[in-house]
């Protein structure tokens, strides 16, 4: 048991700066760049620039929220004070199910990236062979030391190292650019933008997946040395993140040989098939060794900092469901040397472990990108709403400015990415969110005679049920979906229309008027004065 422990303020403003920019740059930009020029040609710029805009929105929920609740895995607690146990219940999940993700696709990312010494990891198709998954698995087992060891460890390894994995990305970008620079790419094939505004939009998910990272920063805001200053922390990583992934691809799209890669001129669409990690292919291609050199270091060390990183903050919303009483009471004991919830990561560690070695041979790289993207916005959908409601209870500890109007742009952003996603991937989102949530949010309550409790406040999360229900019809009927009844075009302004005109007023309307205050919800919180709350 450690009833008596509790989770050590460790982390610096600058250990939460590098771990915000580190814990996101990875394969995001690895992989992104190449799936999003093949939707939007050169235009994949203009969705990095998009979907960066669309984060910093969303973004300023987390600030203002992770000020009032610094909490570990914060984000997958706010809605537990504002609407009750069976929202929260649904968020954490879609939190939770983006977390289990994000490691296994950082290990497949490495897997990818030696495909060139060793082909049999990924079948001809893409896929990750039994071979590949394995080696997939035993990279989520190393992952483990650097979360276990306690968070100062964490966060000064993360911090080295993050340094050096800075250092080498940005060596990749110009060093790719001094070897191959073409920059009628961007003119001579259909322009800027072939595929026009449509490209833009559905290229725009791979992005909102890389800019993940400041996710982690709330997760963390309980070890945080000083939680007043996650708001600068959490704007200066996004501010960071898109000017690193705004360069990588502009050298990638310039840095396209055609001859070379074996792709004809100007079919964007084969970008998409460069084999393995493209960058890592194309220094390979281009005979440039000490390129290639660099970029295998990168295609290495850079997912597998990001996929420690997500382990440990996925084990941080674990802990927060233990405290929520969603996660079985082990989840939330703490280590007695290194003062880190061990079983909460164990768990992690465990479930990707079993995700990934049942990928093979299923989807590819791709495929979990988009499957983390759409469960991660569904969760983050809620903290908008959130954050309006907890000003109407009177809680907020730091007002954003502008934050009523911040915060409905950020659901509709939300909201768009999730919809840009497509029917079949936010249908399989969605029906692994349904089956978690009839499990742990119906059964279990009953089974452990907890209902009453648990779920008394099932009208306040209607609202949530419902959107996510229109979201799924939307794309159902949309241009990317099974019936097409629908344009891209019209089915986005309804999109958007429908999100702030219904759901958004309706979610605020549906907010708890007093903060939910359940003691076996809230008995082991920490406050930054040292006192159990």
């Amino acid at each position: 048991m450690s009833e008596n422990l509790h989770l050590r303020k460790e982390l610096s403003f600058y250990d939460l700066i590098i771990l915000g920019i580190v814990g996101a740059v990875g394969t995001g930009i690895l992989f992104s760049s190449s799936a999003m020029t093949a939707i939007a040609g050169p235009a994949s710029l203009l969705s990095w620039l998009l979907g960066g805009i669309f984060y910093l929105f969303i973004g300023f929920t987390f600030v203002e929220l992770s000020a009032t609740y610094p909490e570990a895995g914060g984000p997958s607690r706010y809605a537990l004070y504002t609407h009750g146990w069976l929202t929260n219940l649904i968020n954490s999940f879609a939190d939770l199910i983006w977390y289990l993700f994000i490691a296994p696709i950082e290990a497949f990312a490495i897997v990818y990236g030696l495909t060139i010494f060793y082909p049999g990891l990924v079948t001809a198709s893409g896929f990750p062979t039994i071979a590949g998954a394995a080696l997939a698995v035993l990279l989520l087992l190393i992952m483990i030391p650097f979360n276990y060891l306690g968070t100062r460890v964490f966060g000064k390894s993360t911090f080295y190292l993050g340094i050096a994995k800075l250092i080498f990305y940005l060596a990749v970008a110009f060093g790719l650019a001094a070897v191959v620079f073409h920059t009628v790419n961007f003119t001579i094939y259909g322009g800027i933008a072939p595929f026009g505004a449509a490209g833009i939009f559905a290229a725009t998910p791979f992005a909102m997946f890389a800019f993940g990272g400041i996710r982690v920063l709330p997760d963390y805001a309980e070890e945080t040395k000083n939680y007043k200053k996650l708001p600068l922390a959490i704007i200066i990583v996004v501010i960071g993140q898109l000017l690193i992934y705004l360069l990588f691809d502009f050298v990638f799209v310039s840095g396209i040989d055609w001859s070379k890669l074996g792709l004809t001129p100007g079919n964007w669409a084969s970008v998409s098939t460069i084999a393995g990690n493209p960058f890592i292919t194309m220094s390979h291609s281009y005979n440039a060794p000490f390129l290639f050199i660099l970029t295998l270091i990168v295609g290495i060390i850079g997912p597998f900092v990001v996929g420690y990183v997500y382990l440990g903050g996925g084990s941080r919303v674990i802990y927060a469901m233990g405290r929520t009483r969603i996660m079985p009471q082990i989840t939330k004991f703490l280590h007695k040397k290194f003062i880190i919830p061990y079983w909460a990561i164990i768990v992690m560690a465990a479930v990707g472990a079993f995700l990934a070695f049942l990928a093979a041979p299923l989807p590819n790289i791709y495929t979990l990108i988009e499957d983390a993207v759409v469960a991660g916005y569904l969760g983050f959908s809620v903290n908008p709403v959130a954050l309006v409601v907890t000003r109407r209870q009177g809680q907020t500890k730091w007002k954003m400015p502008g934050g009523n109007i911040l915060a409905p742009i950020g659901f509709a952003a939300a909201a768009l990415i999730i919809f840009w996603s497509g029917w079949i991937t936010v249908y399989y989102a969605v029906l692994i969110l349904t089956a978690a949530v009839i499990l742990f949010g119906l059964i279990l309550p009953a089974v452990r005679g907890t209902w009453r409790r648990d779920l008394k406040h099932v009208p306040n999360s209607l609202w949530y049920i419902f959107y996510i229900v229109f979201l799924l019809v939307m794309t159902y009927i949309g241009s990317d979906g099974a019936l097409n009844l629908v344009s891209f075009y019209d089915a986005t302004a309804i999109t958007v229309v429908v999100s702030l005109a219904v759901f958004f007023p309706l979610g605020v309307l549906s907010g708890l008027k007093i903060k939910l205050d359940v003691p076996e919800y809230r008995a082991d919180i920490q406050t930054y004065s040292g006192v159990t709350k």
